[in-house]
């Protein structure tokens, strides 16, 4: 039934604000990948983004601001993927103008950031907001999921994540840590989120955290790190540890452990970019994921899908704000608790 009404209604007409990498990647689904989806309109304060937009999208509007592209005519939902700092003013902005919101992890850096949106979508349930946390729609971990509450795992007692990305010689990261809200909001927020959802939302009752900056020492200024460990006591004697790196010489990876009283189960382990590993003159060669698009493409489709239909049927969001919350709580606690070696 869901299905049958989400093809019979009228197309969602989207505009996105951020058109970097990730944006661009965004743009391009909702364009050509996503049934049901208009992209219509787009928006960069920088110049050069804006005219790639028009050339990759003919037809496109484009405009430099939030509130430009708020104006334009016809606009059902807005899809943000902005700098952190700017989520939780712009959510807000987006919901009061009375259209659907798609924001980029995570929710905010601040709790009471979280609460001011939650107040505010609260004041409107019809239209649906959305945070990213799109690792929920890889297959892989949604098995996972399923059969954790299938009880196939029995009781899970122990989770291990691991989320590395590839050594970056540029440093371009580095320019926007000063707004990311420190490397566990920015790279370990997924995993955040995730160990969570295996434990069905269970409570936090330690958080220890260390982390260092040998590669890039620059990440000092804003009290950062290049690579981060944390452990996590969560009630009833479970436990789950993070280990979160933007120093990978192997290229992109993002794996889990699940450990429970009747199996475990491994997420991501030792995936190549092509399902091909090469024996040769006494040496295995892998070719490495070069970045999380790699890994994630399909499930990056997968929640703009379910954004998609949430807004055709009138259904409830995918992912609420809640858990969006509860991830950024957890994930400013591991910052809070880093010692820096």
């Amino acid at each position: 039934m869901t299905e049958a009404l989400a093809s019979s209604a009228p197309p969602v007409r989207i505009g996105i604000v951020g058109l970097g990498r990730l944006g661009s990647r965004h743009a391009e689904n909702l364009s050509d990948r996503v049934a049901g989806a208009r992209l219509v309109a787009a928006a960069s304060p920088v110049e050069q983004e804006r005219a790639t937009a028009q050339r990759a999208f003919p037809g496109i509007a484009v405009y430099e601001d939030l509130p430009g592209l708020l104006a334009h005519e016809g606009l059902d939902a807005v899809w943000l993927v902005t700098p952190t700092s700017l989520h939780a003013d712009q959510i807000i902005t987006v919901l009061e103008a009375g259209k659907h919101v798609f924001c980029e992890k995570p929710l905010a850096l601040e709790i009471g950031d979280c609460d001011r949106v939650i107040a505010v979508a609260d004041r409107f349930p019809d239209q649906v907001a959305m945070v990213g946390f799109m690792r929920r729609f890889d297959p892989a971990y949604a098995e996972a999921k399923r059969r954790i509450d299938a009880g196939a795992l029995g009781d899970v007692f122990a989770i291990a994540c691991r989320s590395e990305d590839p050594v970056d010689p540029n440093g371009f990261f580095v320019r926007f840590a000063p707004t990311s809200g420190g490397i566990f909001l920015d790279c370990c927020i997924h995993d955040v989120d995730l160990v969570r959802w295996m434990l069905d939302g269970a409570s936090a009752t330690h958080v220890s955290s260390a982390g260092s900056r040998v590669m890039y020492p620059d990440l000092a200024a804003c009290n950062d790190v290049d690579t981060a460990f944390a452990t996590v006591n969560f009630d009833g004697g479970k436990v789950a540890t993070f280990h979160v790196s933007r120093t990978s010489h192997r290229g992109y990876e993002a794996t889990m452990t699940i450990i429970g009283t009747k199996g475990t189960l491994e997420i991501g382990r030792g995936l190549s970019k092509l399902p091909l590993v090469l024996d040769s003159d006494g040496a295995r060669h892998v070719h490495g994921q070069t970045d999380f698009f790699d890994r994630f493409n399909d499930a990056f489709l997968a929640e703009a899908r379910a954004f998609v239909s949430a807004i055709q049927t009138g259904q409830p969001s995918p992912l609420g704000l809640h858990d969006a919350r509860q991830a950024t709580a957890l994930a400013a606690r591991m910052r809070d608790a880093l010692v820096v070696g």
